[in-house]
């Protein structure tokens, strides 16, 4: 918003939230392309890769960008996945300090009669920690980061990502490497691999081509440009050569965050909980509650922090059978030719269209989702609802407003008539003596200083859910920079191609859930 929140600006924020994730608010799914949902949690396993805000403040305190900590690397190397390796992070690794550790999901008595629901299952779950003195401890995800966690989609996505190392290092242990060589290889080619999903699979989905071409054609032109930027990006640089580089608060507090109007707010999820299915479709909370970090792994109360410290809370401590995730409903396999790896009820999710609306239960997220088990979350009004929260942060750091980045990027500046009205998404209200709302005069003010986020899906909307403009911008080269740093980087290497896909110019998500279940397709939905 430019400067921390006083009361008039606070007192406009909180009317935007309110209209932005409005209780019963309606939003048409993804077109033009339709994007199958999965992408929408890929892009946070991408977030998790890239961001870790640790700055200890409350939410609303005013808060330097000097003191947004980074609590790991600013690149796209996985070390969520990874850690810091298995020499200094054994715990992530089997013993024989190559491949990653998975665990067992455990059986669950419904549906009665269903040999896979009803039996654990090894390998379809996260690991866990299985120790202290609380159920919350013991269902503690042993991953490097525990945000991956926080829904059940990044949870079965991580796992998916821990199967496409193991099979990678298993093809390359037949050919003979072993140990600390056969680590490294492994991990340089799923890192690869991965950023080619995102360059060419990810990206083109939501934001727009052109900028994409631009920016991994020519270098960036504003965020940390680098000498091949400047000198032309065909030119190879060493790790040595590039600065280590930080995370432009323009993309951790406001663009990337585009991901949060993609969410459904319920799911297709498996053969069980699915429309005329025995458990029926899957609401988004379910897919907070059963995890570790946000839920209990159990239906049970409207709080999932109710068994935190209660040292006789009954319930699982891993993930029940019955919710593994069946990643047709997530992906379209017909992209990989595979087009009889569709559900037969042809039951898929799509993500909804990225715009200025968010479905409703994200108006009332669980404390988990906010690391709310470990650090002091405020509850107090709107303080869950995560358009309030991403609008209130934006104030904290002194973030432009969409006018000011689209002025220092040379972008044609959004219209405040735009701005207010938008194309089918938020509508601002207006006060009257019946309803609270904004004046004439504090809709002027929004039209003219439009938080960074807000303006990034506006823009989004008009452009019917494709990222343009500032947003494009800022999203494209953050990614360029992000690979760029990596230690093992598809832009510095640019004659790199993907080896698992189905030729030498591709490889999608589709593509990598393939290879990372070996042919056992059965893997991609065991509940049938």
């Amino acid at each position: 918003m430019g400067d921390p929140m006083d009361d008039a600006a606070r007192q406009i924020v909180e009317q935007v939230a309110d209209v932005m994730a409005g209780k019963g608010v309606t939003d048409p799914d993804s077109h033009d392309p339709v994007i199958p949902a999965g992408f929408t949690y890929l892009g946070q396993f991408v977030d998790h890769d890239l961001t870790l805000d640790k700055t200890a403040v409350h939410l609303g305190q005013d808060v330097s960008v000097a003191e947004l900590i980074q609590g790991r690397s600013v690149s796209l190397d996985l070390d969520s996945l990874y850690g810091l390796g298995p020499a200094r992070d054994p715990q992530f690794y089997d013993p024989d300090g190559v491949h990653l550790r998975t665990g067992s999901t455990v059986g669950a008595a419904f549906p009665p009669d269903t040999p896979v629901a009803n039996a654990d299952q090894a390998g379809f779950d996260l690991p866990r920690s299985g120790q202290g003195a609380t159920p919350a401890e013991r269902r503690a995800p042993v991953i490097p980061d525990s945000r991956n966690d926080e829904n059940l989609v990044v949870a079965q996505t991580h796992l998916m990502f821990i199967r496409f190392h193991n099979t990678v290092a298993g093809m390359f242990a037949e050919q003979g490497l072993t140990g600390t060589a056969l680590f490294e290889k492994a991990r340089e080619e799923v890192t690869k691999h991965y950023q080619w999903i995102l360059r060419t699979d990810f990206l083109p989905r939501i934001v727009d081509q052109a900028v994409l071409d631009d920016v991994f054609t020519n270098g960036r032109k504003f965020f940390e440009v680098s000498p091949t930027s400047a000198d032309g990006a065909g030119e190879q640089q060493t790790q040595e050569t590039i600065d280590a580089p930080t995370m432009p608060v323009e993309f951790s507090v406001a663009s990337y965050r585009l991901g949060h109007s993609m969410v459904r707010d319920a799911y297709e999820w498996n053969a069980v909980f699915r429309t005329g299915g025995p458990g029926g479709v899957a609401p988004l909370g379910f897919l907070f509650r059963f995890t570790g970090t946000s839920g209990n792994f159990t239906p049970g109360s409207a709080t999932d922090l109710s068994d935190l410290n209660d040292v006789n809370a009954a319930g699982p401590e891993r993930l029940p059978s019955n919710w593994i995730a069946d990643f047709r409903r997530l992906y379209d396999f017909s992209e990989a030719q595979r087009p009889d790896l569709k559900p037969a009820d042809g039951l898929v999710n799509v993500t909804k269209r990225i715009d200025t609306l968010l479905v409703d239960p994200l108006r009332q997220l669980p404390e988990g989702a906010f690391d709310g088990r470990t650090a002091a979350v405020s509850t107090v009004g709107r303080g869950l609802n995560l358009a309030f929260r991403n609008l209130t942060r934006a104030g904290m750091v002194r973030l432009a407003t969409g006018q000011q980045m689209a002025a220092f990027l040379g972008v044609e500046v959004l219209k405040p008539d735009v701005i207010l009205a938008g194309n089918g998404g938020a509508v601002l209200p207006t006060a009257s003596d019946a309803q609270p709302g904004l004046t004439d005069e504090q809709k002027a003010w929004f039209g003219e200083h439009t938080p960074l986020w807000f303006y990034i899906l506006r823009e989004a909307e008009v452009a019917q859910g494709k990222v343009t403009g500032v947003g494009a911008r800022i999203v494209a080269e953050v990614f360029h920079a992000a690979m760029e740093a990596s230690a093992n980087s598809i832009v510095r290497d640019q004659a790199w191609r993907p080896s698992f896909g189905p030729d030498a110019a591709t490889f999608r998500m589709v593509d990598m859930l393939l290879f990372a279940v070996a042919g056992k397709e059965q893997v991609l939905f065991p509940l049938g």
